[in-house]
């Protein structure tokens, strides 16, 4: 009789460990995260890449650089060539110190005049022909400033497309730095240093790791049962018979049915459509990219 009731109460616990809620859920899927891949910007030979697989990168870290001596000896002529053009631009002053002297000289010689004429010591004529003398001079000075005005507008122009090319060439030089431009862990490396890159060709792909997202599939009759920004429950094996707890955010359901993936076993199994969500989850370090969850409404 007692070794009945030993029975008994053996398969009563089994009962409640087979039926233990916490391993009920009611969708499940796998974590992903926005993997982005870098491309090299520039054409020629990594002479330096430092960064590995596995490591975290902030956003305006130096990594490396391509080779750009070519580019650097183009950037070098083209200024040669605008030296050469703006050294031709005329000196105004210098080119207008010969008729400004004469303008000053015209001027003493009709201050002269101007007071003969009025101690009635020479004639009007003097005066008209050394005012005549002034405005003569002052047109030339005008007309020469004018001149030499254009030709330097016209030297200065000329370097405009060399220095536009020049601009061109600093943006392609700035390309030539490996700068991270994401906030995240290097998931995979493409390339070494020495090796030939071509514009456009990945060089890593990177992903923030503080946030993944649980991509898990429901089906028709839950969807009465959720809202975006919905607090769940995410449930994720701890590798020993047991489950890590996070709290997620529902974030996105679909709003097209598909069929039920070969991989995803949902709640429901009979139901051939479902419906994808992804539910937002802060990562603690234990989630990794491909890892399985479940959720719990």
């Amino acid at each position: 009789m007692k070794q009945n009731q030993l029975a008994i109460i053996v398969l009563f616990f089994l009962f409640l460990s087979c039926h233990d809620k916490s391993g009920e859920y009611d969708a499940s899927g796998t974590f992903e995260a926005i993997e982005v891949k870098i491309s090299s910007e520039a054409n020629g030979v990594i002479k330096r890449l430092s960064m590995d697989e596995g490591e975290t990168l902030e956003i305006g870290q130096y990594l490396g650089y391509i080779d750009s001596t070519q580019l650097y000896l183009q950037k070098q002529q083209l200024q040669a060539k605008i030296n050469v053009l703006l050294a031709k631009k005329p000196n105004i002053a210098v080119q207008l110190s010969s008729l400004e002297e004469q303008l000053r000289q015209a001027k003493r010689e009709q201050q002269r005049v101007q007071n003969l004429v009025s101690g009635k010591a020479a004639p009007q004529k003097m005066l008209d022909d050394a005012n005549s003398q002034v405005d003569i001079i002052q047109n030339k000075i005008k007309a020469q400033k004018s001149t030499l005005s254009i030709n330097t507008a016209s030297l200065v122009n000329e370097t405009e497309p060399l220095q536009v090319q020049i601009r061109q060439l600093n943006d392609k030089l700035e390309k030539c730095k490996i700068i991270a431009k994401v906030k995240g862990t290097v998931l995979s490396k493409y390339i070494e240093e020495n090796e030939i890159v071509s514009e456009g060709l990945p060089l890593y792909t990177i992903a923030n790791l503080d946030t993944l997202t649980l991509r898990a599939y429901i089906t028709g009759n839950q969807l009465p049962q959720l809202k975006i920004n919905q607090k769940l429950s995410v449930l994720v094996d701890n590798g020993s018979e047991g489950y890590k707890n996070y709290e997620g955010i529902l974030e996105w359901i679909s709003d097209k049915a598909e069929f039920t993936p070969k991989t995803i076993q949902t709640k429901d199994e009979r139901a051939n459509l479902v419906y994808a969500m992804k539910v937002r989850v802060a990562n603690d370090g234990y989630l990794k990219i491909g890892m399985y969850g479940e959720v719990k409404f």
